[in-house]
């Protein structure tokens, strides 16, 4: 009896693996952040780093998003961070639509909200340093300012 539960959890498993699928990488755009606004590059490089897999359409996938039902759990989490932030269309955002992003970009950062800490747990790379989270923050603030005043 055990010996066919475990074969069909491992059934259901090797099913899983047919369901779901990933938004694919698509290349930046006219449309993207960078491409409108002037960031130094180290900012650049931070928000590419620490936000563009969750919130743009330049995702790179690790390894485990191959495997269901993580690979569910992933894409839901990626969609619902462009839901509320993606940088590949901000042009697509009006100058107070913008603005209020930038203020919210700040303040979650400052707030140690973003980058997920489910994300900086299998992404080391993207804990931020004091100095980074300030460089981040001045950034957004003044790409926030720049909108406000519009």
């Amino acid at each position: 009896m055990k010996s066919k539960i475990i074969i069909f959890i491992i059934a259901l498993l090797v099913i899983f693996q047919f369901f779901g699928e990933k938004t694919p990488y698509q290349e930046p755009t006219s449309a993207d952040l960078f491409a409108v606004e002037n960031a130094p590059e180290e900012v650049k490089l931070l928000i590419q780093k620490n936000c563009y897999d969750c919130h743009s359409n330049q995702v790179n996938y690790p390894w485990y998003s191959n495997v269901a039902p993580v690979s569910w759990w992933l894409q839901d989490h990626i969609n619902e961070g462009r839901e509320h932030l993606n940088f590949s269309n901000w042009v697509d955002y009006k100058a107070d639509k913008k603005a209020h992003k930038m203020e919210e970009a700040w303040e979650e950062v400052e707030e140690e909200e973003m980058p997920l800490p489910s994300y900086t747990y299998v992404h080391w790379e993207a804990n931020l340093s004091e100095a980074e989270k300030q460089v981040l923050i001045d950034w957004f603030k003044e790409i926030e300012g720049k909108y406000k005043a519009g």
